[in-house]
């Protein structure tokens, strides 16, 4: 039936041939890709659960050689914020790296979600290519009925056959894009969970870190060896 169809058929049948093709591409590539990204937040959340402080997170995360992936940008974030924020109050760093997190996790859920969308065009295009073909069978199926001056159906059959093969093709083009969109859809929505999960231990880390640090300053501003130097700081220039 191909090799009988029309050109204008045959083409919007390679189309629709090569969008398939790139449907079950994109499935295998980005399938391994989510699959070793979730595997990855995974085993580095669990990492950080084991540890108590930001600096034993970021240590075992070194030492089990974390060298890329969203969880290490956010102990990255981390580390550069509570450094910059040495001194400051704990509620200004906590919100600050909020921000830089949530930048973060965007970015991983739009890096993660780049090919999908060309899933959702072929899902979304392919019965409408295999549709014009159909048509355009039909109209050809047609002429040549007016032409042959019969409707004898040995004229009429292989025409619409070819016709509506094109539109068979649509649909199984169609059909498994939408289908592998779905299933990728919710599986990054996952990958976002975990990447959320991953930053809240993160950040109760540095919530700890930083208040411990506010807690020793203020039992050092008030010890009895600080209050001395504080008031021979003032003697000495009445002296």
């Amino acid at each position: 039936m191909f090799v009988d169809a029309d050109a204008v058929v045959k083409t919007a049948m390679i189309c629709l041939a090569l969008a398939s093709l790139t449907t079950w591409t994109v499935w295998l590539a980005k399938g391994v890709e989510i699959v070793a990204a979730k595997r990855g937040a995974v085993g580095a959340t669990q990492l950080i659960r084991e540890t108590e402080s930001l600096n034993d997170a970021r240590r075992i995360l070194e030492d089990r050689r974390v060298r890329r992936g969203a969880v290490l940008s956010l102990m990255q974030a981390a580390v550069s914020e509570a450094d910059r924020s040495a001194g400051l109050s704990a509620e200004g760093a906590n919100e600050r790296l909020a921000i830089a997190f949530s930048r973060i996790e965007a970015n991983a859920g739009r890096r993660m979600a780049r090919g999908t969308g060309l899933l959702a065009t072929i899902g979304a295009t392919a019965p409408f290519v295999g549709l014009f073909g159909t048509v355009w069978g039909i109209m050809n199926s047609f002429v040549g009925i007016s032409q042959a001056h019969t409707t004898n159906l040995a004229v009429v059959a292989p025409g619409i056959a070819q016709a509506l093969l094109a539109t068979a093709i649509g649909l199984v083009a169609a059909i498994p894009a939408v289908i592998i969109y779905n299933v990728f859809a919710r599986s990054i929505a996952g990958y976002r969970a975990l990447i959320a999960d991953a930053s809240a231990e993160i950040l109760q880390r540095v919530s700890r870190d930083l208040e411990r640090g506010e807690k020793t300053r203020r039992e050092e501003a008030t010890s009895p060896a600080h209050a001395s130097l504080h008031l021979a700081a003032r003697a000495r220039p009445a002296e």
